[in-house]
């Protein structure tokens, strides 16, 4: 069975890396470390380091054994693209999202440089969706990278969005995810921040998901925004046929929201 995942643009999720560390202001309150230790304590073996960067390579080929096809967010404990992960180990993943073609796989990474560097050597399935975390105008090089690689499908996650991004260059992006920082220390997002970046993605025609406001209580403080949800997704590629990759093109957006 699949780890159902309460994140909202994903069905479940796969962890086949454990373990990071902070580089960038994102990263400050790191759910995913506060995971592992609660996971470490509990005496889940896969954290038996706790939130130091472990392969698991038991983990691999488990996406496999999943038959109902669903949308799986890949590490959602780690970055696959960290200095610490071996290129081949990186391939070997993605091997696997190749086999498993009834699934759309969701790749997220701060480490966009390493990305770019590696993205010729990463054969590019196209049921994986590849996406780099943007948090503010200081770290916007990353969209760039992203860009420069030969995922079918690109998108940014702009969470925890700490700060205005304005004039966004969107050329190339099929799906922005924006959202609050949650928790109890969770530093506050303007919600021009969040206006602004909406009617950028309407006006490129990219699709735009809304996770949430955040906050001590994100719970309470909802996904609403101007009296509705917004969950647009970007359409998968057309699948591969006899052996060809499908060409990129501009993917429509499907609407899936609350009018």
């Amino acid at each position: 069975m699949a780890l159902g995942s309460g994140i909202e643009w994903t069905e479940a999720t796969w962890n086949p890396v454990t373990g990071c560390n902070k580089i960038s202001p994102g990263c400050k309150y790191c759910y995913a470390e506060r995971m592992a230790e609660r996971l470490q304590t509990m005496g889940q073996p896969n954290y038996r380091n706790g939130f130091e960067l472990t392969l698991q390579p038991q983990m691999l080929e488990l996406p496999l054994r999943w038959k109902r096809p669903q949308t799986i967010f890949v590490n959602s404990m780690s970055d696959l693209f960290h200095d610490h992960v071996p290129l081949e180990y990186i391939q070997r993943v993605f091997d696997v999202m190749r086999r498993a073609d009834w699934h759309r796989f969701q790749v997220l990474t701060k480490r966009a440089e390493r990305l770019a560097e590696l993205s010729s050597n990463i054969d590019w399935p196209n049921n994986v969706w590849m996406g780099v975390s943007v948090e503010s105008a200081d770290y916007t090089s990353r969209i760039d990278d992203l860009r420069a690689t030969g995922a079918r499908v690109k998108f940014l996650s702009l969470e925890p969005l700490l700060g205005p991004l304005e004039k966004l260059k969107l050329r190339g992006i099929d799906w922005v995810i924006v959202g609050g920082e949650s928790g109890h220390r969770a530093r506050p997002m303007d919600r021009a921040w969040v206006t602004s970046i909406r009617d950028q993605c309407a006006r490129a025609g990219v699709a735009f998901f809304f996770k949430q406001w955040g906050g001590k209580n994100k719970k309470k403080a909802g996904r609403v925004l101007d009296g509705r949800t917004h969950d647009e997704m970007p359409r998968a590629l057309e699948p591969v046929q006899s052996g060809r990759r499908a060409r990129p093109r501009a993917l429509p957006v499907v609407v899936r929201g609350q009018a």
